[in-house]
């Protein structure tokens, strides 16, 4: 009988407590602690405004439909989410309470009440609010159990206070007051003056608090407290057919719509009154499930932005500077680099100039012909785009395929896919029910003597993005190899529409030949087994949930193939004990987002990277590339670096059915070993080693 899987929403939820676990661990700075308290937070925010509003959705197909469709019931889904959502609440709320505040005091820094502020704060924090809050507060009134007044619209995300009048009906019809906090127009997070009497002790006040302390001045009447509330609204696009006419405009004109979904989730004061919540839960028409208890303050993804006394580095992470390549360092030119060798770069660990700087270069030499790229999220200001406009103001043709339906970054895609078009690129935009997630780059040069052409070609497993590059774990290879760059081509074919299948020789394509070459390069490794050699499988990726591909791992494991998996969020494989099958998480300081795969013993491994995780998205409705790694010391490098990460015990987490986002044990006599910081050492030491030869 087939072991079931996790569910994919109960295990990101599992990711997430991995995330909050960061927060918790003493070993991580303060201020550190705090970010990941607001990384949390942004997280669930997004899965509530996809993901539960998604299940909603599955809620109104009947029910006959539903059995053919799902392997689940979405309202008992939406009831376990609750639930988990509610303990994950609560140990939030103990962190923060029990854990964060205290030592922020102890550090000399104190986030205070509006009533606990000196006469001197309080004076500074009126004239703060008369200056800087008022001009934009607005004031709404909820209508009565018995009205049908409209309730004003509340988008989505926006914080509110739910005001009590001081009347003695107010615990039956008493009048309460919205007032929607301007947290665009003012910081969420403001240090007060200096407290005489405590000059060491730097003070910090929510906008929230100084907003409670003028409510009765501004409103004119008395209030009895302010209970803030937050509304996540459903943020899919819906597009009613994608079939029909340019889905770019279509997906820009419902941008403006975005904020204006359903409801998914009312996070509320778990101390407002109960009266209260449910004149509310029948304003906002919200379901039961819908509503979630929280402690006063919400929003916690303002955390990011918390203010630090000055000179208190000690309270953040050790800087880790992106570090030169040894490649590239000290050369007149990129391209003849990747011409003489293969070239791997490893993001952010190593500086990210060099993507935008080739573009450069190919912009200014007289033997290009073409830039070709694909762009899937791009930095609101994008050193890319601005050299690919550059190549056009030099008469290169630049060709572009912009995925219009990269989640929330849709708005930025088309502004810069506008502006390529404005400048004479060709450019496309998103395919129907089709998204083009791969991350690729390839310039093609033409040799005035020989008349022979050279592919430049990149294949990452990121985006080409400036400011994700300094967050998230991403290799890149830049090759010269003409098999890899005809293989590119045939792929930008494809997005042109001049091909209907790629027919890659290499290259494992999405939807082509990526899961079936998958899967027969696990059935060698079983055959191996099965005839007494080693049958090795080495993977690493950000997400685990295409079944088949599952089911294909768990038979080689049961046939002897030793498996070994860094997954860091979703893992709807969850190894019971006694399964040959071992899957680690790390969650760091930088987010954990390459994807590799090595299969075989070291005698013969064949080392694979690219863009696509084993999700079904992935490998059956995302265009996705996924190269070879042909060159012996970028095999070697990314093994060594899969090695670094294999041996963490500090910051990675076992998943298995027993033993679920415990952290690996230390012996007392064990050294430690932290991926992510020995890998920035191993690229240190292999700089420093080339400028000593040089």
């Amino acid at each position: 009988m087939a072991k079931e899987l996790i569910k994919r929403d109960i295990s990101w939820l599992h990711f997430n407590a991995r995330v909050l676990q960061e927060a918790a661990d003493h070993r991580v700075p303060l201020y550190e602690r705090i970010k990941f308290l607001a990384i949390y937070t942004s997280n669930l925010d997004e899965f509530y405004r996809v993901r539960v509003a998604s299940l909603r959705q599955f809620k109104k197909i009947p029910k006959e439909q539903r059995r053919e469709l799902f392997d689940f019931k979405p309202k008992k889904e939406l009831k376990t989410i609750r639930k988990m959502v509610n303990e994950q609440q609560e140990e939030f709320g103990r962190i923060f309470n029990d854990e964060i505040l205290p030592e922020l005091r102890e550090e000399q820094i104190d986030l205070i009440h509006s009533n606990e502020m000196t006469p001197e704060q309080a004076a500074f924090a009126s004239a703060y609010f008369d200056k800087n809050i008022k001009p934009h507060l607005e004031l709404h009134w909820l209508p009565s159990n018995d009205e049908d007044a409209q309730l004003p619209f509340i988008k989505d995300g926006q914080l509110c206070l739910a005001v009590e009048i001081n009347s003695e009906a107010a615990q039956s019809a008493g009048d309460v007051a919205l007032v929607p906090l301007p947290t665009k127009e003012c910081p969420r997070l403001i240090v007060l003056p200096d407290d005489e009497t405590q000059p060491e002790v730097f003070h910090v006040i929510f906008l929230d608090s100084i907003i409670r302390a003028n409510l009765s001045r501004w409103m004119g009447q008395p209030v009895n407290f302010g209970y803030s509330f937050k509304l996540s609204r459903d943020a899919e696009l819906y597009i009613d057919n994608e079939f029909d006419g340019e889905l770019h405009r279509k997906i820009e004109s419902r941008l403006q719509h975005r904020e204006d979904g359903l409801p998914t989730r009312f996070l509320y004061d778990a101390a407002m009154p109960t009266w209260m919540r449910r004149r509310l839960k029948k304003a906002l028409n919200l379901s039961k499930y819908d509503m979630i208890p929280g402690a006063r303050y919400h929003n916690f993804n303002d955390f990011f932005g918390f203010p630090r006394p000055e000179g208190r580095d000690d309270l953040t992470y050790t800087p880790l500077p992106p570090l030169p390549a040894a490649q590239f360092e000290n050369v007149g030119s990129i391209m003849e680099v990747i011409r003489a060798k293969d070239v791997l770069l490893s993001f952010p660990y190593q500086q990210y100039h060099y993507v935008p700087d080739l573009i450069r270069e190919a912009a200014d030499d007289p033997s290009v012909r073409t830039i070709s790229i694909t762009l899937y999220r791009v930095a609101g200001k994008s050193s890319i785009v601005e050299n690919l406009l550059y190549a056009l103001e030099k008469g290169k043709k630049v060709e572009a395929f912009v995925e219009a339906k990269a989640r929330f970054d849709e708005a930025s895609n088309l502004y810069w896919g506008k502006a390529l078009e404005a400048a004479g690129a060709s450019v496309r935009y998103s395919y129907p029910a089709v998204k083009v997630h791969t991350k690729l780059l390839h310039i093609l040069a033409k040799e005035e003597e020989s008349g022979e052409y050279i592919h430049y070609t990149y294949i990452g497993t990121g985006n080409f993005n400036e400011k994700t590059a300094k967050l998230y774990t991403d290799h890149a290879l830049l090759t010269c190899r003409p098999a890899l760059g005809e293989d590119v081509l045939r792929v930008f074919q494809l997005l042109k529409g001049k091909l209907i299948l790629p027919n890659c020789k290499h290259l494992l394509v999405a939807p082509f030949n990526m899961h079936s070459t998958f899967t027969e390069l696990i059935d060698h490794e079983i055959e191996r087994a099965q005839n007494g050699q080693h049958g090795y499988l080495f993977l690493k990726m950000n997400s685990l949930e295409e079944a088949g591909i599952i089911a294909k791992i768990r038979a080689a494991a049961a046939a002897g193939v030793e498996v070994k998996m860094i997954v860091r969020g979703i893992c709807r494989l969850e190894p019971e004990p006694g399964e040959n099958i071992q899957i680690i998480s790390i969650i760091d300081r930088f987010l954990e987002h390459a994807r590799i795969f090595i299969f075989g013993g070291q005698e013969r491994e064949r080392i694979f990277m690219g863009s696509a995780d084993w999700m079904d998205r992935n490998l059956h409705r995302r265009v996705e590339v996924v190269t070879p790694i042909q060159d012996p010391l970028v095999r070697l490098e990314l093994r060594r670096i899969m090695d670094l990460q294999w041996r963490d015990n500090q910051k990675a987490r076992i998943i298995s059915t027993d033993r679920l986002n415990q952290y690996r044990s230390v012996g007392p006599d064990e050294p430690t070993f932290r991926a992510q910081t020995d890998i920035y050492a191993y690229f240190q030491r292999k700089f420093e080693a080339k400028q000593s030869t040089t």
